[in-house]
């Protein structure tokens, strides 16, 4: 299989060292494409998809696509797109960041989430590129505070979740676009992945928990989901 990729493109392959990308790539070059199974059962990897996005991390172009387990069901399946997609020095490879940096960006944000503002022990929180790493890479070099945020471990799902499905997360990948979504700046942006949305997380943490039990009660006495009913009363005692 190997044969039909150039030998630009194969050097590039070859130089990967890392065990689970280098995995997936060897996989890839003797048989064509890996599927999420064969990740799971041969290479014992609990989350395939991450395996792959190891590859897809260094740069290195991946197309996904439908294919048949072997108990007939479908199931996903990788293989190398367009070797001319690769991207540069920008897409390297994650770098791994220090106690330091972590340290500083814990008493920038008083260690709390980015996303939903809740204060988390530093073992909860981790550090997130504000513009996805998929888009924008990273620039070579010392970390720059500005471009990483705190994100606890649900922000950090949904933000990659709402990436993947996202056209400019998929296929445009135009940094100023991601610049002014709401995953990239809480604080102050223009869309959410593309969509005109506007959000606004409340979270009842310790002594504020009996608080939002009550609230809780009083929408379900009132026949109303939760957040539309603290709409209801944002409505009735600010904006009217």
């Amino acid at each position: 299989m190997a044969e039909k990729y150039l030998k630009e493109f194969l050097d590039r392959l070859k130089a990967v060292t890392g065990k689970r990308p280098k995995t997936v790539i060897d996989h890839i070059l003797a048989h064509g494409h890996v599927t999420t199974e064969e990740l799971r059962e041969i290479y014992n990897y609990d989350h395939p998809p991450r395996a792959v996005k190891d590859v897809s991390d260094l740069g290195i172009p991946i197309e996904r696509f439908k294919a048949k387990g072997k108990h007939g069901r479908t199931i996903a399946a990788y293989r190398f797109g367009d070797p001319s997609a690769a991207r540069g020095t920008t897409h390297a490879g994650r770098i791994i960041f220090s106690k330091a940096f972590k340290k500083a960006l814990l008493a920038r944000d008083s260690s709390k989430c980015s996303a939903c503002s809740t204060e988390y022990s530093p073992a909860l929180l981790q550090i997130d590129h504000r513009i996805p790493y998929e888009v924008g890479g990273q620039t070579p070099g010392k970390p720059n505070e500005d471009d990483y945020m705190l994100l606890c471990r649900p922000c950090s799902r949904a933000k990659s979740w709402e990436c993947e499905h996202c056209q400019n997360g998929k296929v445009d990948k135009k940094p100023e676009v991601c610049q002014t979504c709401f995953w990239a700046s809480p604080l102050s942006y223009e869309h959410i992945a593309m969509r005109q949305i506007r959000r606004l997380e409340l979270v009842w943490t310790e002594g504020e928990v009996k608080e939002h039990d009550e609230l809780l009660r009083i929408a379900k006495d009132a026949d109303a989901e939760m957040p539309e009913y603290v709409k209801e009363v944002i409505r009735k005692h600010v904006l009217e």
